[in-house]
């Protein structure tokens, strides 16, 4: 056997792969002879069927199997000594004149090759990194929040502001006939607030759809219609009041604090600011870095320049999936991943030039912090370590969701070294004003 690599150019290259009969002819009569013993053919013993009637029956098909294992094994490990970089995956030539009659054979393959190139992580324009706080205004909604929930259930005998107000809406045409409860300030609009003030149980209110809400996702609960349904809805409706009640504010005491945090863990109305303001800028500072991760791959997509095989990718795509693609649609659907591929050699190189590496050991301390987290939401605050790493081996034992975990912590280590390594400009402003400026 005989396997040569001619590049065409710096991203494409072709491969040939010689076999003779001498490098399958031993497997295929070895294969033949099994056969032959376990041959039960009519007119012959088992085990004497003449060697060319095992021949002319199977040798063909045999031949051609083998020669084909063999090709494959021996491309696969002459890329891997070759320490080849390629991408998507060898394609072989077709040969107009090829012949499975003969006893040597040659194949050739196109191979799409990764580009060189470096990353420099000197932004020449500086990537902003947000440090988001809780101000005075979110502190003060998020301690009305607490007083609110925590807070005494009064019935009102009529709607009058500040109210919550359950009933049914219904329309009968659309099928409309939904038990919601709703809050009186979330009714948009001065005329629509007046049907309501005043209101009994048992009162019947006339509406339209239109503008009822402040927020459509709202209406859509309300009424219990889907999200494609809800945009442009204009249909009258019907409003049976069926309850009235105010939601009277617990008082900012020790018993609130004991309520919310657990016996004595808060002792002021200080400390309670301080607690929510702690959790609320751990929750921010997820957002910031997730922002920030995407705005440095955006940064190094950008200003990273290397040519890709593009021709070799297009034929990739068009016979890589289950359905074969026209070159137009492969085209069209390497024009979709570029980006995405791009960035998967730029964040390979990073790894690889940084010797930033993952072990299985990191990987599973990793998932036990997730599956410990997702305890604590459900009360689970001591979990015995037994049960946690039969839950951390359960998880890593799902092929998909290893892999999902693993570009986690991949994506964690990588922000860690970007914060080390790239200088930012850093901006600090609340909550509101960070998604009024990342996600307008």
């Amino acid at each position: 056997m005989n396997i040569t690599k001619e590049n065409v150019d710096a991203l494409n290259a072709v491969v040939k792969v010689e076999i003779s009969s001498a490098d399958y002819q031993e497997k295929v009569e070895n294969i033949l002879q099994d056969y032959r013993k376990k041959a039960d053919i009519p007119g012959f013993r088992k085990g004497f069927v003449p060697m060319g009637m095992i021949k002319k029956q199977y040798g063909k098909s045999i031949m051609i199997d083998e020669v084909n294992k063999l090709l494959q094994e021996s491309l696969n490990n002459y890329l891997v000594e070759e320490k080849l970089d390629i991408l998507g995956n060898p394609l072989p030539r077709m040969q107009d004149d090829f012949s499975w009659e003969t006893e040597d054979y040659s194949f050739e393959f196109e191979l799409g090759l990764a580009p060189e190139f470096e990353v420099n992580l000197d932004a020449k324009k500086k990537i902003t990194q947000y440090n988001i706080v809780a101000d005075k205004e979110l502190l003060d909604k998020e301690v009305a929040n607490i007083q609110k929930r925590f807070g005494k259930i009064v019935p009102k005998e009529v709607v009058e502001e500040g109210v919550n107000i359950a009933g049914s809406f219904a329309n009968e045409e659309k099928g409309i006939d939904k038990k919601s409860t709703i809050e009186l300030v979330s009714i948009k609009g001065k005329v629509n607030q007046k049907k309501f003030i005043g209101a009994k149980v048992g009162d019947v209110i006339e509406l339209k759809s239109k503008g009822l809400f402040d927020d459509d996702h709202k209406l859509m609960g309300a009424l219990g219609v889907s999200h494609d349904e809800i945009h442009d809805l204009d249909i009258p409706l019907t409003f049976t009041v069926e309850e009235i009640n105010v939601t009277e504010l617990a008082e900012v005491n020790q018993e609130l604090f004991d309520k919310v945090f657990g016996p004595d863990v808060v002792k002021s109305e200080e400390e309670l600011r301080e607690k929510i303001k702690e959790d609320a800028e751990k929750q921010f500072q997820t957002q910031a870095d997730q922002q920030l991760l995407n705005a440095v791959t955006e940064y190094l997509v950008e200003n990273t320049k290397f040519d890709l095989p593009a021709d070799f990718l297009k034929k990739w795509l068009a016979v890589a999936g289950e359905n074969p693609l026209t070159p137009e649609q492969a085209a069209e659907e390497f024009e979709k991943s570029e980006k995405g591929l791009r960035y998967q050699l730029i964040e390979g190189k990073v790894l690889k030039d940084n010797d930033i590496k993952l072990d299985f050991e990191e990987l599973k301390d990793f998932t036990k912090g997730f599956v410990k987290a997702q305890m604590a939401q459900y009360g689970q605050l001591n979990p015995e370590e037994k049960e946690l790493d039969d839950i951390v081996q359960r998880v890593l034992s799902n092929q998909d969701e290893a892999k999902r975990l693993q570009e986690q912590l991949i994506s964690q280590k990588l922000l860690a070294f970007y914060k080390e390594k790239i200088t930012f400009k850093v901006k600090e402003m609340n909550y509101e004003d960070f998604v009024k400026e990342v996600y307008k």
